[in-house]
């Protein structure tokens, strides 16, 4: 359970303000269609994260214990630090509406989230607590609790949020997981 709760806690805050969430508000404002653009964000957030967390897995099985855990612990400060730095979508991440409202959007939000911090940080949450299903769940729910709103209240909400506010936490959760796990925290687990 722990897993799945902190998988969603820190994808949910840092996908606020983040290219994908962006993404999702011009698709709203563009298609004004919400149920498909949610259900494809879900299909591709599902298919992006599965990938994200067998490369986690595929880590661990890789390394020792030993180097692991200097591994992620480095790497969720890595990620602290990334959080705090704001994103922006390019005119090149608009799609094309010639696919429709469903497959447009998938296929624009799984590129959109190659490489991106939630996808990042899916690979190491994989790796540190060695539960792919629980990890999934938890980030493609995060995913869902932070692009949900985004599609359906847009611009009624976007200006509500102090962006700055939820970056700075994600990082700080990021920050205190890279130290809590480089001084061995969850090393029971095999971290």
């Amino acid at each position: 359970m722990e897993a799945f709760l902190v998988s969603t806690g820190i994808v949910a805050l840092a996908e606020i303000g983040d290219k994908t969430q962006l993404l999702a508000f011009c698709l709203a404002a563009k298609f004004r269609r919400p149920l498909p653009i949610v259900a494809a964000i879900f299909v591709a957030t599902i298919a992006n994260h599965t990938f994200a967390a067998a490369v986690g897995a595929w880590i661990t099985s890789l390394l020792g214990p030993d180097i692991l855990r200097w591994v992620l612990g480095a790497s969720f400060l890595a990620m602290a630090a990334w959080t705090l730095v704001p994103d922006k979508i390019d005119d090149d991440d608009m799609p094309l509406a010639k696919y429709g409202v469903f497959l447009t959007t998938l296929i624009a939000f799984f590129v959109a989230e190659m490489g991106d911090k939630t996808q990042v940080a899916t690979v190491a949450l994989a790796a540190r607590y060695h539960s792919l299903v629980a990890v999934v769940c938890g980030t493609t729910f995060g995913m869902m609790l932070a692009n949900v709103p985004a599609v359906y209240l847009g611009d009624r909400i976007a200006h509500r949020v102090s962006l700055k506010l939820v970056h700075g936490i994600a990082a700080l959760v990021f920050a205190v997981l890279g130290v809590a796990t480089l001084l061995g925290a969850g090393s029971s687990l095999g971290a």
